[in-house]
């Protein structure tokens, strides 16, 4: 890792050095008068850096003789005036239609002591243990539904993908390093992070984020490696708009399979925790994942009036816009281990109450080879996607949008089978999935904002597979303050992903032919942001769930199940004492299927304050807690990288405590944190999420952050 920092430092600094400072360009003075004649905003926040003058400096008449060239800011339809006006933003784009996500450049206190990136939704995730590895949301309406490649799922919370990878538009170029580290060198989690992004002109912009996490781990056999690399570059011009990325995701995670009993980690005082006994740790079992992806998603845009110097943009003219989406994506899977046995100190009781030794084994199966396992999988999918995109009047209408597109998947498995022996080679097993798509969506002033979307794939591979979604949102305001309601339907009937259904490898091997999921979620949540107070609820009903039973084997519930969740977040302050709370209740009719804890908040206590008059530098101090109700939560199997539904032991009941202390100093953000303050102070020392796999004990972190903006 640290080589792969020293030269991510250097092609930084070179990106920086070589390349000239190339500021956006200037807007035509009398182009923003006559359309603030007509009423329009064209604030771009304060002076216009945009702004060419045609006088000299000395505001003496220049040489009329010499033509200079106009260059214009900033004018996608993508972004309002107020976005524009932004000094660094960024987004996401989506996947389907030609649309954007907006996002804020995170470079404030708040947050910043959440170093683990999948507890800053709602109340997190629970977690395998270290930095880097498997997490599943607390939240079942969290969890992702994406039928591709569900090995990988469970690191989301880390990888780049088509719809989370970042572009920035940025008026000066922006630099940004983070470097985070804690425990002893032999055991320390270590997380680095850059980010460069450059403007060469207002509407052309490119950016590297490159991501390394990991922990040598406190455990045996617990170190995790992750490696998270997009490359991106975007235009975003008055018609002709086109995103392209490159992803690269490397993760490698050495599976113990957790403690050999729970009694080790809750009754058990071990010198170190890398002398708790765990039943994978001598099989060396070990798990690696690569994937590149490739995508260009272009749009353009056929204005249907007349485009003059005074339209900014065409956000506010009726437009057709067309578009295509090219998505390349690969991911391959390798899992390794040697046969071993494990021994359990406590695995029975005998007549007398005392312990008596047991040996076992992970794995019940060995298919293929008795002593060893490698097996090797791999997905493969093409995608392209044609969509037309109407803009009956303007942008943000009542009927602001509405197209639809149509689309096909190649999908292509590898896996082995005992056939290769004689062949000698991997068979490919290749499938086609067609589908079509539409979308709606408007906005009635600052009043509503709705939308709706639906996919169906009529033939090939998932043919019959439907996916309808819809949303509202109406915003008032009281006392002066924006209050606002939101409603979301979705409807979801799907084919079980391919693994689900097809898998040979060394312990597990299954032809199964499983009916199609289906779901149907409401969500009802109220936000009032100036009070930091939301409430929302879930309602699910899903029948034919696919989920992995207590003996891992993938299986399917006919029956359906009923699913509710409230949750609810409110951030007291008085002065600068911060009381913020996340709190989320759960409830399944069918535990033995989809385990839910009842109970489950992140509390965070903390006071922020300025150390100087000047208000150079300003602080934090203070406690996150984590708790969770008791229930049967789930285990994790290596070989499947997935998470199974145990029954032998309930987890939870017990607070997980982080000590802060955090502070900003002008363009850089620095913490100090211990965490897992309350070890063997307060709880029933059963620090498990996951059951098997305990949570770090006490643990001293510190970490900085430092951007440039030039």
């Amino acid at each position: 890792m640290k080589h792969t920092i020293r030269i991510m430092m250097l092609v930084a600094v070179a990106l920086f050095v070589l390349l000239p400072d190339m500021t956006y360009a200037q807007l035509d003075a009398a182009a923003i008068a006559r359309a603030q004649r007509r009423g329009e905003d064209v604030s771009l926040g304060g002076a216009n850096p945009f702004a060419q003058n045609s006088e000299g400096e000395d505001g003496e008449q220049g040489d009329s003789t010499k033509t200079k060239r106009i260059r214009k800011p900033l004018e996608s339809y993508y972004f309002s005036d107020s976005i524009r006006a932004l000094r660094n933003f960024k987004w996401h784009v989506s996947r389907q239609m030609n649309d954007v996500e907006i996002l804020p450049l995170d470079t404030t206190l708040a947050n910043w002591r959440i170093d683990y990136p999948y507890q800053l939704k709602g109340v997190g995730d629970m977690t395998l243990g270290g930095l880097g590895q498997s997490t599943l949301p607390f939240n079942y309406f969290d969890r992702s539904q994406n039928p591709d490649f569900k090995f990988a799922q469970s690191y989301d919370a880390y990888t780049y993908r088509m719809d989370n990878v970042p572009f920035y538009n940025s008026k000066t170029p922006f630099l940004n390093f983070t470097y985070l580290e804690s425990g002893q060198k032999r055991y320390k989690e270590e997380h680095f992070e850059i980010t460069a992004a450059h403007n060469v002109s207002p509407t052309t912009s490119f950016n590297v984020n490159y991501k390394a996490r990991g922990t040598k781990g406190l455990y045996d056999w617990q170190r995790t490696t992750n490696h998270n690399l997009s490359v991106a570059a975007a235009h975003t011009g008055k018609r002709y708009s086109v995103h392209a990325a490159f992803i690269n995701n490397r993760i490698t995670q050495r599976e113990n399979g957790g403690v050999v009993g729970v009694w080790a980690v809750a009754d058990t005082t071990y010198e170190h925790p890398s002398g708790v006994p765990m039943k994978l740790a001598g099989a060396k079992a070990n798990n690696s994942y690569r994937n590149n992806s490739v995508f260009i998603k272009q749009a353009y845009a056929i204005p249907l009036q007349r485009v003059t110097d005074y339209d900014f943009s065409l956000a506010d003219l009726s437009t057709i816009y067309v578009g295509h989406i090219f998505e390349y994506n690969t991911w391959n899977k390798l899992y390794t281990d040697v046969y071993d046995e494990y021994t359990n100190e406590r695995g029975e009781i005998n007549d007398k109450g005392e312990y008596i030794p047991t040996k076992g084994v992970y794995y019940k199966n060995w298919y293929i080879s008795p002593t060893e396992s490698r097996d090797s999988i791999r997905e493969r999918v093409i995608s392209n996607r044609l969509f037309v995109e109407a803009q009956p009047w303007d942008r943000n209408g009542a009927v602001g949008r509405l197209g639809g597109g149509v689309g096909v998947d190649m999908y292509a498995y590898t896996q082995f089978q005992l056939d290769d022996y004689v062949s000698g080679k991997y068979d490919v097993d290749k499938k086609t999935a067609w589908y079509a798509y539409g979308a709606v969506s408007g906005k009635v002033r600052q009043f509503a904002d709705w939308g709706a979307n639906v996919k169906y794939y009529p033939a090939g591979y998932r043919s019959g597979d439907f996916n309808l979604n819809a949303h509202i949102a109406l915003t008032a305001k009281f006392r002066g303050r924006p209050v606002v309601l939101r409603g979301e339907f979705s409807q979801l009937q799907q084919s079980a992903s391919y693994w689900e259904e097809n898998l040979f490898s060394n312990h597990y091997v299954w032809f199964n032919s499983f009916d199609k999921e289906n779901e149907t979620r409401f969500k009802v949540s109220l936000e009032i942001p100036s009070r930091a107070l939301e409430f929302s609820a879930w309602q699910g009903v899903v029948s034919n769930k696919i989920y992995y039973d207590a003996s891992s084997q993938v299986m399917q519930e006919s029956e359906a199940i009923s699913l509710t969740s409230l949750y609810a977040r409110k951030d007291f302050r008085i002065g600068g004492l911060h009381l913020d709370h996340r709190v989320l209740l759960q409830w399944s009719t069918n535990q033995e299927v989809i385990p839910v804890p009842l109970c489950s908040a992140f509390l965070s206590y903390y006071y922020e304050f300025w150390v100087e008059k000047k208000k150079v530098l300003r602080m934090q101090i203070g406690i996150d807690g984590r708790f969770n109700t008791k229930y049967y939560a789930p285990s994790y199997n290596p070989a499947l990288a997935a998470f199974y539904n145990q029954r032998d032991h309930q987890l939870g009941n017990y607070p997980y405590l982080d000590a802060f202390v955090t502070a900003k100093w002008k363009r850089m953000r620095i913490f100090l944190k211990y965490q897992h303050v309350n070890n063997g102070l307060l709880g029933n020392d059963e620090y498990f999420t996951v059951a098997g796999y305990p949570q770090n004990p006490g643990m001293f972190k510190m970490g900085i952050s430092w951007s440039f903006y030039d």
